[in-house]
């Protein structure tokens, strides 16, 4: 059976994918409707409304481009930090770069309120900076970076990429010719794939945020948790609208961009 021209692809697999699928996007499209309905508990009867996105976007709205500014501003230092370290790792062969790689991922090992709480007794003093967004970018950057790192790694250590650099070296290229001219195009597709999941982590982000957020300066996921811990939930539900129509839009964005990389690389 030809099932989405792949051919032996087992009915099964598609059975069991479609379930996962309905199994996770039914509880998105019952809270995404809950946030449309005048009252959640009357259900459909009780009529459709934008009263509570209105509500939302009106006390809250800043909240999401918040999150999103914060997010690509943690892809765009993930980007600058992450691609020098994964090229280090990718051609370092010593016992040091094996324990320096196992160490960067320790804020993904632990809870993330440790890691905030780690963040708070290191830097909380400083005020400034513990009153400002930055704060709290510098802890989705510790909590984003390792996987930034371990996916370009993965794509500087393929033999035919490591055939190529050597190949420019001999050929008189510099090290920047050579990281410029030949690795950065060759792992684009890499990079966007981790600058998608940097971002998605980071918009997403809440027991970090939880921890290092001040009544200044709060995200949208920290306020979807306000939101349900003190308003009804249809609020809660438009938040959660609100999340979804600013986030998606720029996480397609990007998985556009990713297919073009990719289609350009494969050629």
């Amino acid at each position: 059976m030809n099932l989405g021209g792949r051919p032996g692809v087992p009915p099964l697999l598609w059975a069991v994918t479609l379930a996962v699928s309905v199994f996770t996007l039914v509880p998105m499209g019952v809270s995404i409707t809950a946030g449309l309905l005048v009252n959640y508990a009357d259900g459909f009867s009780a009529g459709f409304t934008t009263r509570w996105l209105g509500e939302v976007w009106a006390g809250h709205g800043e909240t999401a481009w918040h999150s999103v500014v914060l997010a690509l501003a943690c892809t765009a230092t993930t980007l600058a930090a992450g691609v020098p370290c994964a090229y280090a790792l990718a051609r370092s062969r010593s016992r040091a770069a094996r324990v320096y790689e196992e160490l960067l991922t320790l804020p993904v090992a632990v809870p993330g309120l440790a890691t905030a709480l780690a963040l708070i007794l290191a830097y909380g003093s400083w005020r400034g900076f513990r009153q400002s967004y930055a704060f709290i970018l510098a802890g989705h950057i510790v909590f984003t970076l390792p996987f930034m790192v371990r996916t370009v790694a993965a794509a500087f250590c393929r033999d035919e990429l490591v055939a190529l650099d050597e190949a420019a070296r001999t050929l008189g290229a510099g090290f920047v010719q050579r990281v410029l001219g030949v690795l950065i195009p060759a792992v684009a597709p890499s990079l966007v794939a981790g600058a998608l999941m940097v971002f998605t982590l980071s918009v997403g982000e809440f027991n970090l945020t939880w921890m290092l957020h001040t009544p200044l300066t709060r995200t949208l996921p920290v306020g979807l948790a306000d939101s349900y811990a003190s308003m009804r939930i249809e609020i809660g539900s438009a938040y959660t609208l609100v999340f979804f129509a600013v986030v998606l839009p720029v996480l397609g964005l990007m998985q556009l961009l990713a297919g073009a990389l990719e289609g350009r690389h494969g050629k």
